[in-house]
């Protein structure tokens, strides 16, 4: 578990664009319940969160179609909101960072860590971005 005070400004990165911060399993389950699209973003510490996958996701909501919700839970912080988010992203390994689309509570996209890491946040957001058109 990271202290609180290192974890809050990768949080704040998130939550002040728009992501709703969960931290129980419960919120997560009534987060995939909703209708429409919702967009989980596992957060993470890693250099890959702060260089691509958070500014790639922020990046990605400059577009004409966007997720109806926004969702974050945080690794190694978050553990039960965490552990919900990635049993509803089986068949996939659980990774952080990653991020998951879903349509009314099916995973319609998701992006892994080795999705991730090592590219630009440009490139994350432009494939954000086609998943967006295609599903939201």
């Amino acid at each position: 578990m990271y202290p609180p005070e290192l974890v809050q400004p990768m949080k704040d990165e998130l939550t002040s664009v728009g992501f709703e911060e969960l931290t129980s399993a419960s919120e997560v389950e009534g987060a995939l319940k909703r209708e429409g699209t919702t967009l989980v973003l596992v957060n993470s510490v890693c250099g890959c969160a702060a260089a691509n996958a958070r500014p790639g996701a922020k990046m990605s909501l400059a577009n004409e179609k966007k997720p109806t919700h926004l969702v974050t839970v945080f690794a190694g912080v978050d553990r039960e909101a965490t552990d919900k988010a990635r049993a509803e992203m089986l068949p996939f390994p659980p990774s952080s960072p990653s991020m998951a689309l879903f349509k009314d509570g099916e995973l319609v996209h998701m992006l892994e860590r080795h999705h991730i890491e090592g590219r630009p946040a440009e490139m994350i957001s432009e494939n954000l971005k086609g998943a967006y058109n295609e599903h939201c």
